[in-house]
C-alpha cells in the first residue's frame, strides 16, 4: 500500500479496567514534555492551579490532540509508559506495533487533508499561561535558589556558555545579584591590566558574563538621552559591585529596551555570532522573558536552506552530563529524541529539560507582570544546532506585593516612563506614597523637592497626618493600597543624606553659558540631591537648596539635609547617586547664537529705531493726517508718512493722539495738522475727547478735539515723505532717537540676515526654474519618442 500509515487513536475512557490515574497519563504522551510558555513539566492529573496543567477540554489542546495532529512519537512514548505500568494494557488497547515502531521521519502532519510543516503547528500553552495572557490572573511559582541555577548551568551541553545578568532599570541597581560570577563559577570580570586573560576554561568549558539593563525606556524618553546615561549607569553599577567592581573593566554593560527596540539588534547579532549556550539570569520581574523574544536570533531563509528537515525537527546538540562532562552514552539531549513526554526523564533528577524543536518561528516564553512566570528553564535552539538561548526562572526579589491589596498588585510594576510631578515638602510635612512609603525631612528649616518616578499615587500632607495614615491609626481620603492590618509593621528604613552636589545641573540660567554664565563656586548656595530606590517599583528623586553659610564642611561634622523613610518592616528601600531624571523630560532650549532672531524682535526694532523715531514736546496735543485713499494725484508721500513714520512717532509718544482721515476725493488736499495744547491744559497731553484714529470718511476733522491753543499745517501733496518728516521735526522741534552701539549691531545683523534671505530666495528660485526646464525638456523628448 502507499500513503501515510494508519495512526491508532488512544481513548482512555474506553478502558474501564485501566487503574485510576493511568487514564490521565495516557494523554500525557501526546502533550509536550513541558509548556513552551513557562517551561513547567506538562501534567494532566487534575492539579489545575499548578503550572504545566493541560485541560483536554480546551480548544487548543483538543486541536493539538486531534487525530490529524497525533504524532507517532507520542504513541511510542505511550506504549513505553503503559508497558511500565501494566504489560497487558498495550494488548487491551490493540495498538499496532508496526505503526508504533515506524520512524518518525516517515510521517507527516495532516490537517484537513493538507500537509503541514513543523513551523505551522501552534503548540498549546498550559492553563496557567492561558490565564496569565488572557485573564491577567495567575499564581507565582516557588522561586529557585542560586544553587539550583548553578546546577542547571553546569548541565549545559555546550563548551562555550555566556550568561547575561539581566538588571531592571526601574530600581537599578537593586536587582543586582551579589557576587554572581563567583557563585556560578564563571570567568572573573577582566581587570584593567592589559595582560588580563580574556578567556578562562574550567572543567573543559568556558562561561563568561555580561550585564544587560532592561527597560531602559523608563530612564529617559529618547534613545540619545539614554546613551548619555551610560557612564552614569556604569559608575552606579561599579559602586553596587563593591570591592569586586574596583579595578575591573565594565565594557560588557548593555542598555536595552525591548519595548522600543533600542540596541536589541546588537545583542541579537552577538548571540548569533557567539553561538553556544546563552543563559538569561536575573531576579523575577526584571524583563527576562520580554527580552528573550527581542534578542533571540530567529532562523532566516538562508538558515532553513542549509539545515536538513530532521535537524529542524530536533536539534543535534552535543550531549553532556552534569557538571559539563561529556556523556559517552546517548543522554536526554541526544539528537533524534522527541520533545514529547519522557517518563524516565520526568522522574529523574535532571534540572535541564530538553530543547524545543528548532524552527523558524518558535513559541516564545509567556510575558506577564506576575512574578515568577517562568517555572522551569526554556530552551530554544537556533542556527541549526549552533547554539540555544535558555530563559531561566527568576530568583526571589524583594517586593511590596505581599503588603498590597490583591487588586492593586499589578500597579506596583512600572510599565512606561513616568512623567513626574514636582512635590514641595515644606518643614512639618511628609510625602506619602500610596500609604506604603513615607518620606519625612528630618533637618529643620529645609524645603525638599520630590519627583516620584513610581506608578503609585503620591500625596503631601502634614507629618502627623502622614504618620496616622501610614500606621493605619486614622482613615482619610488620601488614596492607599496597603492591606488592612500592616500599619504595625511600618518601620524606619533609614535616614538618608542628600549628599550629592547637583548645583551645576539644577542652577538653570545662572550657570548656563547662554545666560548669566556664573561659576558654580560663585553661587551663595548649593543644590544637593539623592535618588531613593523602592525595590521592584521605581525611585523618588529628592533635591534641596541649602545656603553655604548653613553648611559645615569642617571634617566629620559636615551637615547635609536628612530625610527619614518608613516602609513595611523597614525593607525595600535603598539610595543611589542622583540621575537627574526630572531634567531629562524637560524641553530643550537652544543655545544663544544658533537660533534665528524672532520675528517679533524685527518688528520691535523697526518701530523703535529708524526715520520718524523722535520724542515730541509736551505741548503737542494731537497730530492729524488728511489725504486721499489712493496714491495718485500727489498723495504718495502722505501715504508713506502714515505707513512708515507715524507708528514710530506713536511708539515714542503714546500720550499724543494721532488720527488719520482718508477721503475719496483724489483732487482734495493732503495736509498734516499739528495741534498744540492750551495754556491751562499744557501739563498733560492726553486728549479730552476720543476720536477714531483712522477713517475712510470725513467723520474725523481737524476741529474734533478741543480745546487747543493753536494749530499748524504742513502740506504733503506732491512731496516726498522725507521732506514731510523734516518739516515736521523742524516745526515741532522734536528730539530724534539715536540708536546705541548694541542696537546698531542688532540692526546690522538684521540687515545682513535680510541680504542672506534674498540671496537664498534667488538661489532657490533659480534651482526651481532649472528643474522646470529640465522637466520640460524631458517631457518634450518623451513626446518625440512616443510620436516616432
Amino acid at each position: 500500500t502507499t500513503g501515510s500509515p494508519p495512526v491508532a487513536e488512544v481513548d482512555a475512557a474506553s478502558l474501564p479496567h485501566v487503574p485510576h490515574g493511568v487514564k490521565d497519563s495516557i494523554l500525557l504522551p501526546k502533550l509536550l514534555h513541558s509548556c513552551p510558555g513557562c517551561g513547567a513539566l506538562s501534567q494532566g492529573l487534575g492539579i489545575q492551579e499548578e503550572a504545566g496543567y493541560y485541560n483536554p477540554s480546551h480548544k487548543p489542546v483538543k486541536s493539538f490532540l486531534a487525530e490529524g495532529n497525533t504524532r507517532p512519537e507520542a504513541l511510542e512514548r505511550a506504549d513505553d509508559g503503559l508497558r511500565l505500568a501494566d504489560g497487558s494494557i498495550p494488548h487491551a488497547l490493540d495498538l499496532d506495533k508496526d505503526v508504533v515502531g515506524k520512524s518518525t521521519s516517515q510521517y507527516s502532519i495532516i490537517e484537513n487533508g493538507q500537509s503541514q510543516t513543523e513551523d505551522e503547528i501552534q503548540l498549546p500553552l498550559c492553563n496557567r499561561c492561558h490565564r496569565l495572557l488572557h485573564h491577567n490572573t495567575g499564581q507565582s511559582i516557588a522561586h529557585p535558589s542560586l544553587h539550583s541555577i548553578h546546577q542547571t548551568i553546569d548541565e549545559s551541553p555546550h563548551g562555550h556558555n555566556h550568561v547575561y545578568h539581566v538588571l531592571d532599570a526601574a530600581d537599578f541597581p537593586l536587582s543586582l545579584i551579589p557576587q554572581l560570577q563567583r557563585r556560578l563559577d564563571l570567568t572573573p570580570q577582566r581587570s584593567q591590566n592589559r595582560r588580563a586573560k580574556t578567556r578562562v576554561f574550567r572543567r573543559g568549558r568556558q562561561a563568561d558574563m555580561s550585564f544587560i539593563v532592561t527597560r531602559s525606556d523608563l530612564l529617559a524618553p529618547q534613545k540619545a538621552q539614554v546613551d548619555k546615561l551610560m557612564p552614569y549607569l556604569v559608575q552606579v553599577l561599579r559602586a553596587a559591585l563593591g570591592s569586586v567592581g574596583q579595578g575591573v573593566r565594565l565594557g560588557n554593560v548593555h542598555c536595552v529596551s525591548a519595548k522600543r527596540g533600542w540596541w536589541t539588534s546588537q545583542i541579537k547579532d552577538e548571540i548569533r555570532e557567539r553561538g553556544g549556550g546563552v543563559w538569561l539570569v536575573g531576579k523575577v520581574n526584571v524583563g527576562k522573558s520580554n527580552l528573550f523574544e527581542c534578542i533571540f536570533p530567529k532562523m532566516g531563509a538562508e538558515d532553513c536552506s542549509r539545515i536538513p528537515p530532521t535537524a529542524i525537527r530536533t536539534p543535534n546538540l552535543p550531549s553532556h552530563g552534569p557538571h559539563g562532562k561529556s556523556a559517552r552514552h546517548p543522554g536526554p539531549h541526544a539528537a533524534g529524541k522527541s520533545q514529547f513526554f519522557d517518563p524516565q526523564r520526568a522522574m529523574g533528577d535532571v534540572l535541564l529539560p530538553p530543547p524545543q524543536p528548532e524552527k523558524r518561528f518558535p513559541t516564545m516564553p509567556t510575558v506577564s507582570h506576575v512574578p515568577g512566570t517562568t517555572a522551569s528553564p526554556i530552551r530554544i535552539p537556533f542556527g541549526g544546532g549552533k547554539g540555544e538561548v535558555i530563559d531561566l526562572p527568576g530568583l526571589a526579589r524583594g517586593s511590596l506585593e505581599e503588603y498590597v491589596l490583591s487588586q492593586h498588585r499589578s500597579d506596583l510594576v512600572m510599565r512606561q516612563r513616568i512623567k513626574p510631578v514636582q512635590y514641595v515638602i515644606k518643614p512639618g510635612q511628609s510625602l506619602l506614597i500610596s500609604g506604603l512609603v513615607r518620606i519625612t525631612p528630618s533637618t529643620p528649616g529645609i524645603t525638599v523637592l520630590a519627583y516620584p518616578f513610581v506608578p503609585l499615587t503620591a500625596h503631601v500632607t502634614s507629618t502627623e497626618k502622614a504618620i496616622a495614615i501610614n500606621t493605619q491609626t486614622h482613615s482619610s481620603g488620601v488614596p492607599t493600597i496597603a492591606k488592612p492590618g500592616i500599619g504595625q509593621k511600618m518601620a524606619l528604613a533609614g535616614s538618608f543624606q542628600l549628599q550629592w552636589d547637583v548645583t551645576k545641573q539644577r542652577a538653570g540660567p545662572l550657570t548656563s553659558s547662554s545666560a548669566a554664565g556664573l561659576s558654580v563656586n560663585a553661587l551663595p548656595f548649593v543644590v544637593l540631591a539623592v535618588d531613593i530606590l523602592i525595590e521592584g517599583c521605581g525611585w523618588v528623586e529628592l533635591t534641596a537648596q541649602v545656603r553655604l553659610k548653613n553648611m559645615d564642611y569642617t571634617g566629620e561634622g559636615s551637615k547635609f539635609p536628612m530625610v527619614d523613610i518608613w516602609s513595611p518592616n523597614g525593607d525595600y528601600i535603598a539610595q543611589r547617586q542622583p540621575m537627574n531624571g526630572w531634567l531629562l523630560g524637560k524641553t530643550k532650549v537652544s543655545p544663544a547664537g544658533r537660533a534665528r532672531p524672532r520675528r517679533s524682535m524685527k518688528g520691535l526694532y523697526n518701530i523703535r529705531l529708524g526715520q520718524g523715531a523722535a520724542i515730541l514736546p509736551k505741548d503737542i496735543k494731537r497730530i492729524h493726517l488728511d489725504f486721499a485713499s489712493k496714491i495718485s494725484d500727489g498723495h504718495f508721500g502722505a501715504r508713506k508718512v502714515w505707513r512708515n513714520y507715524l507708528p514710530r512717532l506713536k511708539y515714542h509718544n503714546p500720550a499724543v493722539s494721532m488720527t488719520v482721515n482718508r477721503s475719496q476725493d483724489q483732487a482734495g488736499p493732503a495736509t498734516l495738522t499739528i495741534f498744540y495744547a492750551s495754556p491751562h491744559d499744557s501739563s498733560t497731553s492726553s486728549p479730552s475727547s476720543a476720536a477714531p484714529s483712522s477713517s475712510t470718511t470725513s467723520i474725523t476733522s481737524t476741529s474734533d478735539h478741543t480745546p487747543f491753543e493753536r494749530a499748524e499745517t504742513i502740506s504733503m501733496k506732491h512731496r516726498h515723505e522725507s521732506q514731510i518728516l523734516s518739516d515736521l521735526l523742524n516745526l515741532t522741534k522734536a528730539t530724534p532717537i539715536v540708536a546705541s552701539p548694541e542696537e546698531e549691531a542688532e540692526l546690522q545683523a538684521l540687515a545682513d540676515e535680510r541680504k542672506r534671505s534674498e540671496a537664498d530666495r534667488a538661489r532657490n528660485a533659480a534651482y526651481t526654474e532649472q528643474k522646470k526646464q529640465e522637466k520640460a525638456l524631458l517631457d518634450q523628448a518623451r513626446g518625440a519618442i512616443g510620436a516616432a
